[in-house]
């Protein structure tokens, strides 16, 4: 199949944005030196007249020029090998690759190849509850495939042992929006990933509007609180405006039990909800693996370093003062709420495996740290409010601190080994069995 077909094929949302990149792919041997594209859904574009009035998503996917993925470019085909990634040789991260990465499970293998590693996290209770804008039609079937490929926990959504839920926020089913699906496909298979016995609440809100997705929250918080405590993961968010310190936005992350999550966009600046001090932030990093004839490297693959992902959101509030918890960081990020507070792996050209029918894509974003967040949180046993989880990050508990690279405007924020905090990264990416 020649690139122009490729390319044709595996576009197939309306208004998205291609661009091509200039570095490595991180792909299938023999093709990483060709690089790829990035392509830039229509859904995570924000426009001017929507600030404070509707959200974005927070993804984009990566392309590969060249390599297997000429055969119908991850189209849903017999997988190559179970337990691993779908398509053989690419070293894009998997549940276990991840877990690896980020030592969340006993078994350390030494460079988190994600074609060798299958160790899964295994922990997760109670709830945790996904608020995403519009109708999913393939959920269940497209996390049962996900599940199946990876070894984890296949959803059940009836019965005393159902783990998997599709709630319509405001009772009737939402229109179906395919740049949405893929936001939607990301958050609930990264976050059973992480957090495999918990059980997921896809809440569906009819629009993209900040009126329907905050209407969505508040279901959540109900259904969380019912659970007896848990996570509500929202990838989703947009720029600013000055009304949204009010108890109608901000308001809306206070219940009980709870541990709210957003991403901090992907784009220099800052995005809320990610700015409310009610919620944990999270930014974006980088993993690097190793490229053929890289130096110091033992094989092709391995995991080399996290740093910063250039296109990261991140920086100081304009509207919402600085919590009680980053008073320890005060130097940097002065009066006002500083953000992201902690981060993980969004670039899309080291991205994760997402399935949405009928596609496999390479997913990144901030909207993939979220919800990897969200999980490993929740497998950590975390069901108490953003405030005393945040404080809990802030006492130094369990992060990496990123201390390589840039973002923000102009590229202006450093990562430095000198702080151990940065506006691109916060606090740094999880560490440890249970991210804690």
């Amino acid at each position: 199949m020649s690139s122009r077909s490729l390319f044709t094929t595996v576009l197939p949302l309306t208004g998205a944005v291609a661009l091509t990149l200039l570095t490595p792919s991180y792909g299938h041997a023999g093709f990483a030196e060709h690089g790829g594209q990035v392509v830039i859904p229509e859904s995570s574009t924000e426009l001017p007249a929507h600030v404070g009035i509707k959200a974005h998503t927070n993804f984009r996917y990566f392309i590969p020029k060249a390599g297997k993925a000429g055969e119908q470019f991850f189209r849903d085909v017999a997988p190559e090998q179970a337990g691993g990634p779908p398509f053989a040789g690419y070293f894009y991260e998997t549940p276990a690759s991840l877990a690896c990465v980020y030592q969340l499970v006993p078994q350390q293998v030494a460079g988190c190849d994600p074609n060798t590693v299958t160790a899964n996290p295994a922990g997760g209770a109670r709830a945790i509850a996904i608020v995403d804008a519009y109708h999913y039609p393939t959920a269940v079937q497209d996390l049962t495939l996900f599940s199946s490929q990876f070894g984890l926990p296949l959803p059940v959504t009836s019965g005393p042992f159902a783990n998997f839920q599709v709630v319509y926020a405001n009772g009737t089913r939402p229109p179906v929006n395919a740049n949405w699906n893929i936001e939607e496909a990301l958050d609930i298979e990264w976050a059973h990933a992480m957090a495999p016995k918990a059980k997921i609440y896809l809440v569906e809100a009819a629009s993209s509007s900040y009126s329907a997705l905050l209407t969505a929250v508040s279901v959540a918080n109900q259904l969380v609180a019912a659970a007896g405590g848990g996570e509500v993961s929202m990838s989703w968010g947009g720029s600013e405006f000055s009304f949204e310190t009010s108890h109608s936005y901000d308001g809306k992350f206070t219940q009980s039990g709870v541990v709210y999550f957003a991403a901090a966009g992907d784009s220099p600046g800052v995005s809320w909800p990610s700015t409310s001090p009610n919620v944990v932030s999270v930014g974006g990093t980088t993993i690097s693996r190793c490229q053929p004839n890289s130096p110091n490297c033992a094989s092709q693959g391995a995991f080399q370093a996290e740093v910063t992902w250039q296109s990261g959101g991140g920086g100081p509030s304009v509207y919402e003062a600085r919590p009680s918890y980053q008073s320890g960081i005060s130097t940097i990020v002065g009066t006002w709420r500083g953000t992201p507070d902690v981060a993980a792996d969004a670039n899309p050209s080291t991205g994760v495996w997402v399935y949405a029918s009928p596609y496999w894509y390479i997913v990144g974003g901030t909207s993939v740290a979220t919800p990897v967040w969200a999980g490993i949180v929740n497998a950590a046993g975390h069901f108490y409010p953003t405030s005393q989880e945040a404080s809990t990050l802030y006492a130094d508990q369990g992060t990496t601190p990123i201390t390589i690279g840039t973002c923000g405007p102009n590229q202006g924020y450093m990562a430095k080994p000198t702080n151990l905090w940065n506006f691109c990264t916060g606090l740094g990416s999880p560490h440890g069995e249970g991210g804690e």
